[in-house]
């Protein structure tokens, strides 16, 4: 047996974790980085209004500059209002202009488009414009000339409140995908465990039914049949180890479902079940259905005849294999009174269920019921579309 890879460790949650780190360290990254900026922002403008304001006012002024300029710029991102307050008021003393236009940028960056932005940039060109030289006939070329210190911190700031909204939309839309990949996810696996689980009944019930029916058969037939019930516990048992081990190669290989049993393998179904089952009809030309279609075709027939064992032993059952008008295929399995009291064998309870289950995949449709004289399954599936 081929055993390569058999222990080697799955590689997939790794780089999810690592993923995962990724996107919390991120933020913190970012922020990093920020305040990095703004202490080298807050040293460079600290350095010049304290320069400017010690010139103007002495060493008081240089205190001040330093008490106003520092905590301004390194709270600007959080309250920008509040720094374009205090730049305004540096720009009315006559001081420094560096600081309004930092102010300027970081409030259009927050606010964006809105009210407070273009009324920041109103109230620094009114206080700017005053501190201009010009003479009156080339007043208008000088306005339009100083509007451009203005307009830049202004242009500025709304990029970056464009592309942060842009990055934080990208950012949604990538935890939305991720949220509905694990949830695909999980599906799969659900539905996985649901096939296997459909796998594994049909496989052991159907056979260990028969073998428990033949088994307790013995206690009361006559000598001369126990051979004959001892052969159909052993053809169960062979063919129990056999489905299983298809079943396991299903787990083990992706294409392995391939050789599951179909059509053809229903009547050895049938010779292999115990008491009164027969074919009673089979059309020569049925149509040709998806494999997917035989397959549950196949454990229709299986289910329907371990329940018939069970809970109508003794009873003639009956399958039937044919085309409907419509070009369908149409496999029924019905089963007469029962000639004894229904068995002790415990059931999983979910035989139905997984039939249907397994039709609905296939495309088909499923009845089941009781009727007069007993009870009918009907499973009805569609032709397999033709190229063309």
């Amino acid at each position: 047996m081929d055993r390569t890879g058999a222990g080697a460790v799955p590689a997939g949650p790794e780089p999810a974790r690592l993923t995962s780190r990724r996107r919390l360290l991120a933020p913190w990254q970012g922020r990093a980085r920020s305040l990095a900026f703004d202490a080298l922002l807050a040293v460079f403008l600290t350095t010049i209004s304290a320069v400017e304001l010690a010139g103007a006012h002495g060493p008081l002024g240089a205190v001040a500059g330093v008490l106003l300029t520092a905590p301004a710029v390194l709270l600007r991102r959080r309250w920008p209002l509040a720094t374009l307050a205090v730049g305004l008021a540096m720009l009315a003393l006559d001081t420094t202009t560096y600081l309004v236009f930092v102010a300027l940028h970081s409030t259009a960056a927050r606010f964006g488009t809105s009210w407070r932005t273009w009324a920041g940039a109103a109230a620094v060109y009114a206080l700017f414009l005053p501190r201009l030289n010009y003479e009156a006939s080339h007043w208008l070329f000088v306005v339009l000339l100083n509007t451009i210190p203005v307009l830049i911190p202004v242009l500025t700031g709304m990029w970056v409140h464009q592309r942060t909204r842009v990055v934080g939309l990208l950012g949604e839309r990538a935890e939305t995908a991720e949220r509905e990949r694990d949830l695909l996810a999980e599906r799969a696996v659900t539905a996985e465990r649901r096939r296997i689980a459909r796998e594994m009944h049909d496989v052991v019930a159907h056979r260990v039914s028969v073998i428990a029916l033949q088994s307790g058969a013995l206690t009361v037939v006559g000598e001369g049949q126990v051979a004959d019930a001892a052969e159909v516990i052993r053809r169960s048992s062979t063919a129990a180890l056999s489905e299983l081990r298809d079943v396991l190669r299903v787990l083990r290989e992706d294409d392995a479902e391939e050789s599951a049993p179909g059509l053809d393998g229903i009547p050895a179904l049938i010779a292999d079940a115990p008491g009164d089952v027969r074919l009673a009809r089979r059309d020569e030309d049925l149509p040709v259905v998806g494999a997917a279609a035989e397959r549950a075709a196949y454990r229709v027939v299986q289910e329907a005849l371990t329940n018939a064992g069970k809970h109508a032993p003794g009873a003639p059952v009956r399958v039937s294999l044919v085309a409907d008008e419509l070009g369908a295929l149409v496999v029924t399995v019905g089963n007469g009174e029962p000639s004894s009291p229904p068995t002790t064998v415990p059931g999983s309870g979910y035989g139905l269920l997984g039939m249907r289950e397994r039709v609905t995949q296939a495309g088909g449709h499923l009845e089941t019921g009781q009727v007069e004289n007993g009870f009918v399954v009907r499973a009805q599936f569609p032709p397999a579309p033709t190229d063309g």
